[in-house]
């Protein structure tokens, strides 16, 4: 894991734990993906991974993919919330947190409009 830097990042020179994170999502079609750059702006995380899946069962298998491909890199969550209900699925590795919602917890929360002003990478 690289040390925490504001280097302008794009997305081939995110970290591959990220990386890596978006494609677990992606291979479990993961709806609206987005990657938050924290850096500049958060002393608690680098990046947002968000995403939203179609149902509770879809969300829970998405935290899954996402938490399998990390453990292969060697990266371990310090915590992970919400996988009872799975209408939004919190995992904390430290410099990326992985919010997987429903689409109603989604809007609610409004993570991306919260932190608007940072930079934002879709897929």
């Amino acid at each position: 894991m690289e040390p925490t830097s504001t280097k302008k990042v794009t997305k081939r020179s995110l970290p591959v734990e990220v990386r890596t994170a978006v494609k677990a999502a992606q291979s479990k079609k993961g709806e609206d993906i987005c990657v938050l750059d924290l850096r500049a702006a958060s002393t608690f995380t680098d990046y947002f991974l968000i995403m939203e899946g179609g149902s509770s069962r879809q969300n829970a298998a998405l935290a899954e993919a996402v938490g399998r491909e990390l453990k292969g890199l060697g990266v371990r969550p310090i915590g992970v919330e919400g996988t009872t209900h799975g209408e939004w699925i919190l995992m904390d590795y430290g410099f990326i947190v992985v919010h997987v919602f429903s689409r109603a917890a989604r809007e609610y929360y409004a993570l991306e409009k919260l932190w608007g002003d940072v930079p934002k990478f879709e897929y």
